[in-house]
C-alpha cells in the first residue's frame, strides 16, 4: 500500500495591506484599528483632538481592552495641549508614558490592536488631518510589522532601544537610528523613478542624490509645499521605480532623518504601490482653474 505524504499546513495568510488617502477614509481607518482590539491596544501619538478617537479608546477600555498611549513630551506651541491629552487618557484609565530621550524628539505614529491589525501614518490623529491635509496611511496585518511596532513601544516606555526582530527590520525605517540609512538606500535603488511627497524636503545629501540620480536619467518628481490639489502640505510618501513605497512620519529632512523617533513603514503589495501611482498623479495634476479639486 502506497503510503500518503504528509504535507505541513501552510501558514495562515494574512490579509493584504490598505494604503489610506482620501479624507473621508482616514478616521474609518484609524477607528476601525481601535475597535479591532480585543485584549491589548498600543497606540503612539504626537498630536489628538479628535473626540472619535478619543471616545473609541474610551469604549476599548469599558470592554476591557488593556489601552497603552506612549506620548511626545514637548511639540511645537508648548506642553499645554498635550497636558490636557494626558489628563483625558489618564482620567479614561489608559496607561501611559512619555518618550524620555532628551535629545532626540517623538514623532511617531502608529497604531496596534492585539496580533494585528496595524496601522502606520504621516498624519496626527486629529481634525484637521482628518479633514484638509495631505497625508497618507497604511493598515497592515503583516506580524513583522505587529511585532515589531510593539517592540519598538515596549523600548520606547523604557527608555530602552530594543533592536527590532530580522523581519520586521525589512519592512519599519525607524528614526533616528535607522532613519537616513533606510531612506537613502531605498532612493540609491531607482533605476526609473523616484516620485516624492514631501514638503520638509531639505536634506543636502538627500538634495545631491536626487540631482546625481536625475542626471543619470532616472525622473524625479517632488511635490513639495505648493500644488497638492488645495490639500495643506503635511504628509511625506516615497514611491521608487512603482516597487517599493515608503510612508510615515518620517520626512526628507536632517531633523527628522538624524535627530527624531520616527516611524515609516515599507511598502510593496502590488495593489497599495498602484494606489500610490494613482494618488501622485492626481496631486501632481494641475485642478481646473478657479477649483482645487479633491483626490479620493
Amino acid at each position: 500500500m502506497t503510503r500518503g505524504v504528509i504535507r505541513a499546513p501552510r501558514p495562515a495568510r494574512h490579509p493584504s495591506d490598505r494604503f489610506v488617502f482620501a479624507p473621508d477614509e482616514r478616521a474609518s481607518a484609524v477607528l476601525d484599528t481601535i475597535n479591532a482590539a480585543r485584549d491589548r491596544l498600543f497606540l503612539s501619538l504626537f498630536r489628538c483632538d479628535d473626540f472619535q478617537v478619543l471616545d473609541a479608546l474610551a469604549a476599548a477600555l469599558h470592554r476591557g481592552v488593556e489601552v497603552s498611549v506612549l506620548l511626545t513630551p514637548r511639540a511645537k506651541g508648548g506642553t499645554r495641549r498635550l497636558d490636557e491629552l494626558w489628563q483625558v487618557l489618564e482620567g479614561m484609565g489608559a496607561a501611559l508614558c512619555r518618550y524620555a530621550d532628551p535629545v532626540v524628539k517623538y514623532h511617531a505614529k502608529y497604531i496596534v490592536a492585539d496580533d494585528g491589525p496595524a496601522l502606520v501614518a504621516s498624519l496626527n490623529f486629529t481634525r484637521k488631518c482628518f479633514t484638509r491635509t495631505c497625508d497618507f496611511l497604511l493598515v497592515t496585518h503583516d506580524p513583522a510589522v505587529v511585532e515589531g511596532l510593539r517592540r519598538l513601544f515596549e523600548g520606547d516606555c523604557l527608555g530602552k532601544v530594543l533592536s527590532l526582530p530580522p523581519r520586521a527590520r525589512r519592512r519599519l525605517v525607524v528614526g533616528p537610528e535607522e532613519g537616513r540609512r533606510g531612506l537613502t538606500e531605498t532612493l540609491e535603488r531607482g533605476r526609473r523613478s523616484i516620485r516624492i511627497v514631501d514638503p520638509k524636503l531639505t536634506d543636502p545629501a538627500i538634495l545631491e542624490l536626487l540631482k546625481a540620480k536625475r542626471a543619470a536619467g532616472v525622473k524625479v518628481e517632488v511635490l513639495g509645499r505648493e500644488g497638492l490639489r488645495g490639500y495643506e502640505p503635511h504628509g511625506k510618501m516615497v514611491l521608487v521605480d512603482d516597487e517599493v513605497g515608503i510612508l510615515g512620519s518620517l520626512s526628507l529632512s536632517a531633523l527628522s532623518l538624524d535627530f527624531r523617533r520616527e516611524v515609516a513603514v515599507v511598502v510593496r503589495d502590488r495593489a497599495c504601490l498602484e494606489e500610490m501611482d494613482r494618488v501622485f498623479r492626481a496631486l501632481a495634476s494641475p485642478a481646473a482653474p478657479g477649483r482645487t479639486g479633491s483626490v479620493k
